[in-house]
């Protein structure tokens, strides 16, 4: 059996993982959609109490608790736990207002453009150089970012938050390493959080509609209480799935997502698509295809230098 054996062995599994993930991820809309009348705010305190509760009974399941333990005791890997914290939390606060506001369609366009997000910032903060199909790739994105503006007249500051947000996070993520793993992470990221989840409860309750919780029939009340679960799943299985299948390939699943939030968007909720925005939509399609295509070719450079390396 050759060294690397066991690693293509686990790929199908990891395929089947990271695939799982991304396909809750792209139904994820319409489970919050079932949430209505409970708002955006309200979501996302129960969504940051919820996951941390879940999060405690995984590591109480996995007797992980030691390894939270040593997490702890670095300052700095606590310090990047709570920035990333905040950006999940600016994500997950825009993704509800962009779901619950009628904006599926460009919450989708977010998660199209962050590949791209995440390849300027490693320009800019980690000093990597821009191949030159890459460098088409963000030049047809901004043309259609800027074609949305100017023609649809409104700015897409959903999408873009949600790509600034999710491409910073990654990036944090990327810093923190396998220093720290999914449940510990994500528990860390939730604890950070209960403090503004318990005021945004507090300005919910004082406004006219109040907490929705209980008030809605047992199964609103239901997907409200496990509204963790929905959150903590996905990501548990996205980091099992990045364990064991090829970066390449789970960078082309990441597409998954978007792809079934624009369909939910466009053919399911009926949400308006001038055409101003399918052009802006093409044109992003066609920025992924040039990605997608610099990635595939950098994979297969790197295959042949390995199976033509001297031994």
């Amino acid at each position: 059996m050759t060294p690397d054996a066991p690693a293509r062995s686990s790929q199908p599994a990891g395929i089947a993982y990271a695939g799982s993930a991304y396909l809750l991820w792209g139904f994820l809309p319409l489970y919050f959609i079932l949430l209505v009348p409970t708002g955006p705010w309200e979501v996302v305190a129960w969504r940051v109490l919820m996951s941390f509760l879940f999060c405690v009974l995984l590591l109480s399941i996995t007797r992980g608790w030691r390894t939270l333990g040593a997490i702890i005791r670095q300052p700095k890997l606590l310090g990047l736990t709570a920035l990333a914290g905040l950006l999940i939390y600016v994500n997950w606060q825009v993704f509800l207002i962009g779901t619950l506001s009628g904006n599926v369609v460009e919450t989708s366009l977010g998660y199209f453009i962050n590949p791209i997000a995440t390849v300027i910032l490693g320009v800019l903060v980690l000093k990597e150089r821009l191949r030159r199909l890459q460098w088409v790739a963000i030049g047809i994105a901004a043309v259609a970012v800027t074609v949305i503006i100017a023609f649809y007249g409104k700015f897409p500051w959903i999408a873009l938050s949600l790509t600034a947000s999710f491409a910073i996070y990654g990036l944090i993520k990327k810093q923190i390493g396998p220093a720290v793993d999914a449940i510990s992470g994500l528990t860390l990221e939730s604890f950070w959080l209960i403090p503004i989840a318990v005021v945004q409860l507090i300005i919910v309750a004082t406004t006219p509609a109040g907490i929705t919780m209980g008030q809605n029939g047992a199964v609103h009340t239901i997907l409200l209480l496990v509204v963790g679960v929905a959150t903590a799943v996905p990501l548990l299985l996205f980091a099992a799935g990045a364990r064991r299948a090829d970066l390449t390939v789970v960078g082309m699943l990441q597409f998954i997502a978007p792809i079934l939030q624009f369909i939910l968007g466009v053919f399911v909720l009926h949400e308006a698509m001038p055409p101003a925005r399918w052009i802006g939509f093409v044109l992003v399609w066609i920025a992924i295809i040039v990605f997608v295509i610099d990635v595939v070719l950098v994979a297969r450079r790197g295959r042949a230098k390995v199976e033509y390396e001297p031994v």
